[in-house]
């Protein structure tokens, strides 16, 4: 690194020691590991887990679908260790379930698939009462549909024939699946089953609940159930909450919200009595299409069939935060390198902080990059919001350096050119701002992306096209007001995204001005 002069050397050198600690803490700050009571012991299995049997590259959407079964097999040796059961949702492709599941001395809660295609749904109740009369002894029960009237593939007279077929083939108990709202708004179907199996998800709920209220929305529902249905009994058949994505007013999605949520749900079931199944065995990347990021990540294993360790152990919601921390500090020295010696006292205490906050920026993008990119379009998009913010640092360190050689050429270049990077950071704001106004449920809040840029260029502004500038402007800062309304006074990554978004729209309104356009 080069060597300031010797009276810039002492607030250079301190300058750079608080951002080292403000990295530091930043990241050990999202990955320290928090010690929590233990829901499973290897003496005490848990109930039941939803399974998926599809591998992290895979998805029931793949033509043609294979089923693997060494993964299968591997899959429900890891939850035998941990379940006693397993729920399944279709009979596609499942034909050896049974046996594995015997193999592994797991009982099975199968599940038929219930669309708006009669031939589908007629084929996998077929499925599933050959199933169940052929494994009387894995399988426990039967669950004809899943959350069907909630998607509205079919009326409530039409999901109770289905099920009183079902009973007149069967001798397992028959159930059907849904969430809690769904059962009191076709009582018709309460009737038919043998017990009621409902999904409590405080998360999705359309007033989401935060972490420290949803344990007690799911035991007051679970209480109100098992009372409005006396004598039949409930089985909370999904619960749980996801380790990743976007926050949804107060419910924020981590993995330490997440082993918070499921050790003490358990602890609370267990002490009633309640039979439940948590959802679900492991993440689901294929999930994220319908859902996005956080449809992923509800697994209490990750995609490769790895320790979250929702269930046991200490949790961290960042368990790689060393390398993240080393990567953000490598770019941050990096960033010094290039810049040199600092051109005046200021610019020697502001220097290792500009590079401190950059290289944070640039690795917290990064890391949500690799959480919601999905698709070839989704990763250049992540790509050249990474490429900006690069040129966007490079622009900020050399402004405060004093440049020689070429340096000076090098920040000749990018100064010539910063109109267009403020552009381009107004249009990703813009693109990101509409989606989050009128396409909100999905998106996560890509504050980290634009926080760089947004405040170097309201700090250091520079002259852009106007029409452009103010349209751009306009368009982020009419945003902010609707997407807070949406999201709720509790949600802190809507208003991260909302102070970013102001900050953006101040620089390219301060570009206008710098240009000779006047405020309209």
């Amino acid at each position: 690194m080069p060597v300031p002069s010797r009276s810039l050397l002492l607030p250079y050198l301190s300058a750079s020691l608080l951002a080292l600690l403000a990295l530091g803490g930043l990241w050990y700050g999202i990955g320290q590991p928090v010690t929590l009571a233990d829901a499973a012991t290897p003496t005490h299995k848990l109930q039941c887990v939803s399974y998926s049997p599809f591998d992290k590259d895979q998805s029931p959407f793949d033509q043609p679908f294979v089923l693997r079964t060494e993964r299968m097999d591997a899959d429900l040796a890891l939850l035998a260790s941990r379940f006693d059961c397993v729920r399944t949702y279709s009979m596609t492709g499942l034909e050896a379930m049974p046996e594995l599941a015997r193999k592994h001395g797991l009982k099975m809660l199968s599940g038929a698939w219930v669309s708006s295609d009669p031939l589908a749904t007629q084929l996998e109740i077929d499925a599933l009462i050959e199933s169940a009369n052929a494994n009387p002894d894995v399988v426990s029960a039967v669950i004809v549909g899943n959350e069907a009237l909630l998607r509205k593939e079919v009326t409530g007279p039409q999901l109770v024939r289905l099920i009183e077929t079902v009973k007149r083939q069967v001798k397992q108990p028959v159930t059907y699946a849904d969430v809690w709202e769904f059962w009191q708004q076709y009582p018709e179907v309460a009737p038919a089953v043998d017990f009621l199996t409902i999904h409590l998800l405080p998360y999705w709920e359309d007033q989401p609940l935060g972490i420290d209220d949803a344990l007690a929305h799911v035991g007051r529902i679970r209480e109100e159930f098992g009372r409005q249905y006396a004598p039949k009994d409930i089985l909370i058949g999904e619960t749980g909450w996801p380790s990743e994505g976007r926050q949804r007013e107060t419910a924020l999605p981590s993995r330490l919200n997440e082993a918070r949520f499921i050790r003490g749900f358990v602890h609370m079931a267990e002490q009633h009595g309640w039979h439940y199944n948590l959802i679900e065995a492991f993440d689901q990347p294929w999930k994220r299409e319908s859902e996005g990021a956080v449809g992923g990540y509800w697994g209490l294993f990750d995609a490769d069939r790895q320790e979250k360790h929702v269930l046991a152990g200490a949790v961290s919601n960042l368990p790689l935060w060393p390398r993240w921390l080393a990567g953000s500090v490598l770019l941050a020295v990096a960033a010094l390198l290039l810049a040199g010696r600092p051109a005046s006292m200021q610019a020697a205490l502001l220097l290792p902080l500009t590079a401190g906050l950059g290289a944070a920026s640039i690795a917290l993008w990064g890391e949500l990059a690799l959480i919601t990119s999905r698709f070839a379009g989704e990763w250049l998009w992540a790509a050249l919001l990474l490429g900006l913010n690069l040129l966007v640092l490079l622009h900020a360190v050399l402004a405060l350096a004093a440049r020689q050689g070429w340096r000076q050429q090098c920040f000749a270049w990018l100064q010539q050119r910063a109109g267009w990077w403020l552009l381009a950071s107004g249009f990703a704001g813009a693109v990101l701002m509409l989606g989050l106004v009128f396409d909100p449920r999905y998106r996560s809040f890509p504050t980290a992306a634009l926080l760089l840029p947004a405040l170097f260029y309201l700090l250091r502004p520079v002259p852009v096209a106007p029409r452009e500038a103010g349209l751009l402007a306009a368009l982020i800062g009419l945003g902010i007001p609707f997407q807070l309304y949406q999201e709720g006074l509790g949600n802190l990554q809507a208003f991260g995204w909302a102070l970013v978004s102001l900050l953006l729209a101040a620089a390219l309104l301060r570009a206008l001005r710098l240009a000779g356009v006047p405020r309209a």
